[in-house]
């Protein structure tokens, strides 16, 4: 039995944003394989979503590795640990599918917050937030 049941997408994509867009790449990082396909085919919605929140893309580095829960096959699907790195700081998150993560992370970056006065103090509030979120127990 599959401990993460399936669910609805929370993101959908949409027509290619086309050339003007000039959306630069997350740095993508794994040791355990290549990110999913559907993943790749939804980074660029990700991006376009943090740019219109005040953030840069290129100052992100997504990190795909083993988790600990790899171990745990009888309980289902294999997880992994994905780190994301943002200049000194970062923080980690098990999740079963590079999709969910991803899910995740957009859902992390667009969190409504109060008005921030420049791009450095928004991006400084998003990773206080995604921290506290992540030191809190489950």
């Amino acid at each position: 039995m599959n401990p993460w049941p399936a669910a609805e997408p929370l993101l959908e994509c949409r027509p290619d944003p086309g050339p003007e867009a000039k959306i630069v790449q997350i740095k993508l990082q794994s040791s355990v394989g290549a990110f999913d396909e559907s993943f790749m085919q939804k980074l660029p919605l990700v991006e376009q979503a943090m740019v219109a929140h005040g953030l840069d893309p290129a100052d992100f580095v997504i990190a795909k590795d083993a988790s600990l829960f790899t171990n745990a096959r009888p309980f289902g699907a294999t997880c992994r640990d994905y780190t994301v790195f943002v200049g000194d700081k970062h923080f980690t998150v098990t999740q079963p599918s590079d999709i969910r993560f991803l899910e995740y992370f957009h859902e992390r970056c667009i969190a409504p917050d109060e008005e921030a006065s420049t791009p450095h103090h928004k991006l400084a509030d998003v990773l206080d937030k995604l921290v506290q979120w992540m030191e809190q127990p489950v």
